[in-house]
């Protein structure tokens, strides 16, 4: 019989990142706000195989106390509690369930940490709205939930049987089936891929599985293939002969010079210049191990990361960066990160307070885009921190905002 403990922590926040989320609260809530109180804390929830001894809590409460004390604010407020989203293991529960377990204690199945946020507005009690409002501002929906009370927890640890594979049958109307498919599943499919997809499965005489078409719309998808840089363009009925990534590619097909590869594996590379050799440990003819100078070129690679970045900004820029590491080392024999750079293209900031001339008219967004404000806020900031954590300092990098009235569309 599993049993489920909960134990509080100390604080989750600190003064200052309190303070970096209460402001903005403050300003788009309104004057009721305007003295918002808010506490973050700590909460460990435990599944048991058996009850604890008394010598194993004092154990595994040594584990989980770290970081200042927190205060003591039970009651205070309206409680939302974020945990990772159920159905997920988060890698901080990886983690700790490793570490309680190297410990000696064998009867925890599994740990998992949320933090409490415990809100209180001067005027009284929270409506609906507001909480949410709140609720969106301290939690990321990826990958994390947002409950109300403490006896929610237990859902986390609900194990629940996996999902048969379903069959998407095209007949009579294949299009329409995969229509309804597309808006179930959230693939995103365009019309083209639809069609495509209705025809090649008529073609080989069966029907898709959702695994086939999940499979299809993320190996497919702007993100991997690149569709828009690589379509074909038609404008004011006169049909290009270049594509986007053409264009770009041009600029190597008129002067390649000191290029090594381009275009061509996972990152491009130019010669070294007459200073380029460099010594490193490298075997010689005699099988001696030993410092030689041999020619090393230079290797350069930017990841484009707009959508993860648009959805969750510290993240996004922080993988972002990630993937360049990855590229780099994977390109001909490999190669040796040594800087990075992070760069920004994004819509007008709109900063509250401080609305400039040309940023009057507010023409929003997608509910699921984070703001360009928040982009700049948090993106270059897990930018660096993933280079800096790997050990790649992120020297360079740029940041324009931008947005123009185009036939009578904001661009």
């Amino acid at each position: 019989m599993r049993e489920l403990l909960k134990l509080r922590g100390r604080n989750a926040l600190s003064d200052f990142r309190l303070n970096k989320l209460r402001r903005p609260l403050s300003l788009s809530l309104g004057k009721s706000f305007a003295d918002l109180a808010i506490r973050a804390e700590f909460w460990h929830f435990i599944q048991l195989t058996r009850p604890l001894s008394a010598a194993e809590l004092a154990v595994l409460d040594s584990i989980l106390t770290y970081g200042p004390a927190a205060e003591d604010v039970h009651g205070q407020g309206e409680l939302l509690l974020v945990v990772p989203r159920p159905g997920t293991i988060s890698p901080w529960s990886s983690k700790a369930t490793d570490i309680a377990r190297h410990c000696g204690l064998n009867a925890i199945e599994r740990i998992e940490r949320g933090v409490a946020y415990h809100a209180q507005k001067g005027d009284g009690k929270m409506s609906t709205r507001e909480k949410n409002v709140i609720a969106a501002a301290i939690h990321d929906r990826m990958t994390e939930s947002v409950l109300e009370s403490f006896d929610a927890v237990a859902n986390l640890f609900e194990h629940y049987a996996p999902a048969p594979l379903a069959t998407i049958e095209l007949r009579p109307d294949g299009i329409a089936a995969l229509r309804r498919a597309n808006a179930e599943l959230g693939l995103a499919l365009s019309a083209d891929e639809i069609v495509y997809l209705a025809e090649n499965f008529a073609r080989i005489g069966r029907a898709p599985t959702d695994v086939e078409l999940m499979m299809f719309a993320q190996a497919n998808s702007e993100h991997c293939r690149h569709k828009i840089f690589n379509a074909t363009w038609e404008i004011d009925g006169e049909r290009k002969s270049e594509t986007l990534f053409s264009i770009i590619k041009n600029t190597h097909r008129k002067n390649p010079r000191g290029t090594v590869v381009a275009y061509s594996d996972n990152s491009a590379v130019i010669e070294r210049n007459e200073a380029g050799n460099t010594a490193r440990f490298h075997p010689g003819d005699d099988n001696i191990y030993g410092y030689c100078n041999e020619a090393t070129h230079i290797l350069m690679k930017v990841e484009s990361h707009n959508h993860p970045t648009a959805i969750s900004p510290f993240p996004g820029a922080a993988t972002g960066a990630g993937g360049e590491i990855r590229d780099e080392g994977a390109t001909g024999r490999g190669a040796k990160p040594k800087a990075g750079l992070t760069g920004f293209s994004v819509s007008n900031l709109r900063i509250p307070d401080f609305i400039q001339p040309w940023e009057r008219e507010d023409y929003g967004r997608p509910a699921r885009i984070a703001s360009a404000l928040q982009i700049m806020l948090e993106g270059p900031i897990g930018g660096a921190s993933f280079n800096n954590e790997f050990g790649r300092p992120n020297l360079a990098g740029y940041f324009r905002s931008f947005e123009q009235d185009v036939a009578g569309e904001r661009r």
